[in-house]
């Protein structure tokens, strides 16, 4: 079984600060945190873990791989980046501009007061395009059972999600609809099998319930079987539409919110593994459930460390 991952990679630098500074104040950070970020990365990292113990208890083999565009493969951002996700993600399908040595990055301030965020991006490493991306494409060929896209740059990312359609129409694709006010995401999730949609899009939108908003979704996502909407606090929704069923899942209860960030692409990787390694076994209420669950540990902790453990633990969530 072959995954593949295709979305932007980057290096965060996390600041923790008491509140947002206004312009032209200086203000002391309390805490601060280097990371790889990325949403399907982050996918990738959480789901690896997951594949790994299946691994483990005689389960099926499952190849995980990230197509990204990354700085010169010598770099030390790129060193980083392949450290930092470990040796179960392939990652020789990444496209690497020789010519640059800085890798993407993200600015990420974080307020104890408000307990939000502001993320400042920062990117020179020319893009995909889709004449690369149909080479990585066809070097797998039928050999690729899903492929996992970040829903940027909407028109190339949609070309990408054609080319599949036209060379390879068995394989699954799954999309994320995320940043509010990006044109271009209604035509993707339109091409794709499963659909992630996040609160602030569907907010965006007009919507104030997520049932109902992947309702009107379905009509307009016509080739999806399955939509997923996060709620935040509230939880999460999913409307199964071969069975036009919409399954409701509640946030579990948690004692103290420690790290947010990556919590949606926590949410995505559980979906995916419930669909992909236990599409026989488990209904979608189930995969909801778990994919529910392992997002609520992942904000009870810094990072994605351990969560293919934890996920497995018995008893209320802890900080």
């Amino acid at each position: 079984m072959k995954l593949i991952g295709v979305g932007a990679c980057y290096m965060d630098t996390v600041l923790r600060v008491p509140y947002y500074p206004s312009e032209d104040e200086k203000l002391r950070a309390t805490h601060i945190a280097h990371r790889r970020g990325g949403n399907v990365p982050n996918t990738l990292e959480v789901l690896q873990q997951l594949v790994h113990q299946d691994e483990d208890h005689g389960h099926a083999l499952a190849q995980l791989i990230l197509c990204s565009v990354m700085p010169s493969a010598s770099s030390v951002g790129s060193g980083k980046i392949k450290a930092s996700l470990g040796p179960n993600i392939d990652m020789s399908c990444c496209l690497y501009r020789e010519q640059c040595v800085e890798p993407a990055s993200s600015y990420v301030i974080r307020s104890s007061s408000t307990d939000s965020r502001t993320i400042v991006n920062y990117n020179d490493l020319p893009e995909m395009t889709s004449v690369e991306f149909a080479a990585v494409a066809d070097s797998f060929g039928r050999e690729a059972s899903w492929y996992h896209f970040e829903g940027r740059m909407p028109d190339v990312t949609l070309q990408c999600m054609q080319y599949l359609r036209r060379a390879y129409p068995t394989v699954s694709i799954s999309v994320e609809v995320e940043k509010p006010g990006r044109p271009g995401l209604q035509e993707l999730a339109a091409e794709a099998d499963v659909v992630f949609y996040s609160k602030s899009w569907a907010l965006d939108r007009g919507s104030r319930d997520p049932a109902t908003f992947l309702l009107e979704q379905a009509g307009k996502a016509q080739k999806a079987s399955l939509l997923f909407c996060t709620w935040g606090d509230q939880g999460s929704t999913a409307f199964d539409v071969k069975k036009q069923e919409i399954h409701r899942q509640q946030a579990l209860p948690v004692t103290a919110v420690v790290d947010t960030i990556g919590a949606g692409d926590t949410f995505i990787a559980g979906v995916l593994y419930g669909l992909l390694w236990h599409c026989d076994d488990w209904d979608v209420a189930r995969k909801l459930e778990f994919a529910n669950e392992l997002a609520g540990r992942k904000v009870c902790q810094e990072g994605f460390q351990g969560l293919g453990d934890l996920i497995r633990l018995p008893g209320p969530l802890q900080p």
